[in-house]
């Protein structure tokens, strides 16, 4: 099973979410060419409604807890509560994210 397919099944499973989208920005970093270490996510789930954004990812790191130790090195998320999302206009990836401290494959 690949590492995409575990932190979504973790996702489902803890946080029932009503979207969940999850890009590999892997390749954008100095890593070994197939490694699944840099991810970007968003995140929506009747499970955030009044809580703060810490909350959240404290949430988010919990349910991923075994897949952090097994190899994601950059978990970028937004994580939002169904209401939030559809005042957002529901749109797909809504954040960039900053170049990984160890370097990138573009070389910078």
């Amino acid at each position: 099973m690949s590492m995409a397919q575990r932190i979504q099944e973790r996702l489902q499973a803890a946080l029932a979410p009503t979207h969940l989208q999850l890009e590999d920005e892997s390749h954008k970093h100095a890593v070994p060419p197939g490694s699944e270490s840099h991810w970007k996510l968003v995140l929506v789930s009747p499970a955030f409604e009044g809580k703060r954004s810490v909350a959240r990812q404290q949430a988010v790191y919990r349910a991923l807890a075994a897949e952090m130790k097994a190899g994601i090195h950059a978990l970028s998320m937004r994580t939002l509560s169904p209401a939030e999302w559809q005042a957002e206009g529901g749109g797909a990836l809504l954040h960039e994210t900053p170049p990984c401290a160890g370097g990138s494959s573009a070389g910078g």
